[in-house]
């Protein structure tokens, strides 16, 4: 079922929306060439319908994000190492700090998160070895204690309640409460986003999860691995330069990113459903999000249907793509894929396992699939049934 961002306005308005047949990806398959597919099929995390699923492995994943961490490192360096770079040099520094972000991105949604479900190694003991370095090098909460807490959010009885973390992140840390205004909750997200205040407080609690857990192994490993960073840096007068390319990256551009990815991964039902919680109560809880816009109708023909066309092209390699790579990262736009088969080992193909669970009418749940086109419409499209919930609904 495709939901038009316009009828988001209420939550009445989410569970009543009728199916649209014709999604922005089929008419980009429609009409644009098969050589742009496989790009689309990766940029908007949807395949164009009758798509072949790959077998991708789950290492891929982790090199794909060493090597994003790791060249986005060494492509900021660039204009920081030279003594008198070009202009041009400079646009490496922001196109770095994207790649760094992407990695770490992907090290926090896909690698770590996934390890907690025991499904990116063959053994568990391996998951729970690589999920404690990630937690420990790249400040997230200890991976013991994240996957205790993470399982409580797979259950329907503790999601959107306050023993689940996105509920946590949501109402605590980020303060959206229900029942405000939804031009108050969107005020909210932008000072959150900007806010020093915000950013330094998010860091605090992320370090006090990660290196003070009370875990003396992990604790010390995370501990020593940032002290020699930073002595690494003091000895070779680099400071600055880490601070930028390494400290920036792990702490307020990841921040940022993870607040409009976890923003857009939840919705709240309309009372009645949150009370059943079953798997209804699931269904209408995720949405698929998707990255991309509606193409022009038609190969339009003379100036005006060429800078349509301009435009989209436009919005599609700059606005889109920038949220694929900085907030929709890895099986991000398919989080609701995720709620529905926690366990599946199919998620390394998470794009086509979705469009193929949904094909099949996503068997043992009430309901099929939904999606949302725009991180930004997604997000509110959220806030809007947060503002339509009362805080009782939800035991606040």
């Amino acid at each position: 079922m495709y939901l038009s961002p316009e009828r988001f306005d209420t939550a009445d308005a989410l569970l009543s929306q009728e199916p649209v047949a014709d999604t922005p990806r089929e008419a980009m398959a429609t009409r644009l060439p098969a050589a742009v597919q496989p790009f689309l099929t990766w940029l908007t995390a949807m395949p164009a319908r009758g798509e072949a699923m790959p077998d991708i492995a789950a290492w891929r994943f982790v090199t794909g994000a060493l090597a994003l961490v790791f060249g986005g490192v060494a492509l900021g360096a660039v204009p920081l190492a030279l003594a008198a770079p070009p202009i041009w040099a400079w646009l490496l520094l922001p196109l770095g700090l994207l790649l760094t972000s992407s990695g770490l991105g992907l090290f926090q949604v896909v690698i770590f998160h996934h390890c907690s479900h025991g499904t990116v190694f063959a053994s568990r003991e391996r998951n729970r070895q690589v999920g404690r370095l990630v937690s420990a090098f790249l400040l997230f909460k200890r991976f013991d204690d994240y996957q205790h807490e993470h399982m409580k959010h797979h259950s329907a009885k503790k999601l959107l309640t306050e023993e689940d973390e996105f509920a946590d992140f949501v109402l605590g840390l980020c303060r959206l409460e229900p029942g405000l205004p939804k031009s108050e909750l969107w005020r909210r997200v932008v000072v959150n986003t900007i806010s020093p205040v915000f950013h330094a407080r998010f860091a605090q609690r992320r370090v006090k999860a990660a290196l003070f857990s009370g875990d003396r192994a992990h604790d010390w490993t995370g501990r020593l691995f940032w002290g020699a960073l930073i002595a690494a840096a003091a000895a070779t007068g680099t400071l600055l330069e880490f601070a930028i390319l390494w400290v920036l990256p792990v702490t307020v551009l990841l921040q940022i990113a993870t607040i409009y990815r976890i923003l857009c991964e939840h919705r709240f039902p309309e009372a009645a459903l949150i009370a059943l919680r079953d798997r209804s109560f699931v269904c209408h809880a995720t949405t698929g999000v998707f990255a991309g816009r509606r193409p022009p109708a038609g190969y339009t023909g003379g100036l005006r249907g060429r800078l349509r066309w301009a435009a989209w092209w436009a919005d599609m390699l700059t606005v889109q793509l920038f949220v694929r790579l900085f907030v929709l990262v890895g099986d991000a736009p398919c989080h609701d894929f995720h709620h529905r088969r926690p366990a599946t080992r199919r998620w390394t193909s998470y794009i086509h396992a979705r469009q193929q669970d949904a094909e099949a009418g996503s068997p043992g749940f009430p309901h099929g699939y939904t999606e949302c086109w725009g991180l930004f419409e997604a997000v509110d499209s959220n806030l809007a049934t947060l503002a339509a919930t009362a805080p009782a609904t939800i035991g606040r």
